[in-house]
């Protein structure tokens, strides 16, 4: 990765046969995504939807419980008490979005797809976020059904080093 940072993958089958270097979690999903034919509709009606929650989740959805994450570490209550509230307010307000579009949609874009994967990587973490599933249950619903995949069991079960 250019940023010398995580997520990277190198696919050593990428496009005409060549390894491939892939870095950021919306990309490499949009590569896997495109490569397999999986989670990510070759329709472009149904494609919308897709982008538009990865886009939520990239651009809100990961950032904001990332700054909770951030200031939950420092250990001067002084520093944490203004990007805690900030932060923490906001991650609220984003499993609420995400609780109201889940009210009527199985999925975060109707059917299962790389946008459900991408914020379940944030959701999984909601305890970190102080955040209780209880209080936003299409999310809670949502996230049962996304941590039963037998994949995505597998995935969490990898330790994470």
């Amino acid at each position: 990765s250019p940023n010398n940072k995580i997520p990277a993958i190198v696919d050593p089958d990428g496009p005409h046969g060549r390894p491939v270097s892939i870095f950021e979690s919306g990309a490499i999903l949009l590569y896997l995504g495109e490569k397999t034919g999986q989670f990510l509709p070759k329709d472009l009606g149904e494609r919308i939807p897709v982008l538009e929650w990865l886009m939520w989740q990239m651009g809100g959805f990961g950032p904001m419980p990332g700054q909770v994450n951030h200031f939950i570490a420092l250990e001067n209550e002084q520093d944490r008490r203004y990007g805690l509230e900030r932060f923490s307010k906001e991650t609220r307000r984003l499993y609420g979005v995400l609780d109201r579009r889940l009210a009527d949609h199985e999925f975060a874009a109707d059917k299962i797809s790389v946008a459900d994967f991408a914020i379940l990587g944030w959701a999984w973490r909601h305890e970190r976020h102080k955040v209780s599933l209880d209080e936003f249950p299409n999310v809670k619903r949502w996230y049962a059904t996304m941590m039963a995949r037998p994949g995505v069991k597998r995935g969490f079960e990898v330790k994470l080093g």
